[in-house]
């Protein structure tokens, strides 16, 4: 090499770690190791448990989420039948459309004959739903499934309330003729 050249740099020599700071590298990768076993282990027994536990053993006391309690209590007394129509009522105006919904609301549902009782705000309306009845018997049981429901009651507006009193025509119904 000539003199004007100048020398290749070598580069930092870095000590290799020794003693206590083998030891604190070793065990800085042993606890992330466990920490990734520990958390796939632990992810893997909630899975299979349904989540924490009570005790030793799975038993009846232990939590759950709501929605898995609720469908277990819905499923164990027989009411999803029930609960699928409560539903639809929750979701009438999209069932019905919005015209429909704003003049007839469903009232009840009667599990044993299968009937949905709507009660409509005006008898034109009533009449309405009447004619729509079995295009809407249809588009329900697409939604709760085949026979849930067989008819459809309609009911057009309540009248005023009937008070008994001295100046009642026997016989009459009172300011409520006119209605259903």
């Amino acid at each position: 090499m000539s003199k004007n050249t100048p020398e290749p740099e070598k580069a930092p020599q870095v000590p290799e770690p020794s003693g206590v700071d083998l030891a604190r590298v070793a065990l800085r990768a042993a606890r992330e190791q466990a920490r990734a076993r520990g958390d796939a282990a632990q992810q893997k027994k909630q899975a299979r448990r349904g989540g924490l536990r009570s005790g030793a053993r799975a038993d009846g006391r232990d939590p759950m989420a709501l929605g898995a309690a609720v469908n277990r209590l819905i499923t164990e007394r027989g009411w999803e039948t029930p609960a699928a129509v409560g539903g639809v009522m929750g979701r009438w105006p999209q069932i019905v459309g919005d015209d429909l919904a704003k003049h007839c609301v469903p009232e009840k549902y009667d599990e044993d004959e299968r009937t949905l009782v709507v009660r409509c705000d005006s008898t034109a309306w009533a009449t309405n739903l009447r004619l729509l009845a079995p295009q809407l018997v249809a588009r329900l049981n697409e939604d709760l499934g085949h026979g849930t429901v067989r008819l459809l009651k309609v009911h057009g507006p309540g009248g005023p309330v009937r008070r008994f009193g001295p100046l009642r025509a026997p016989g009459s119904k009172g300011p409520g003729d006119t209605y259903e």
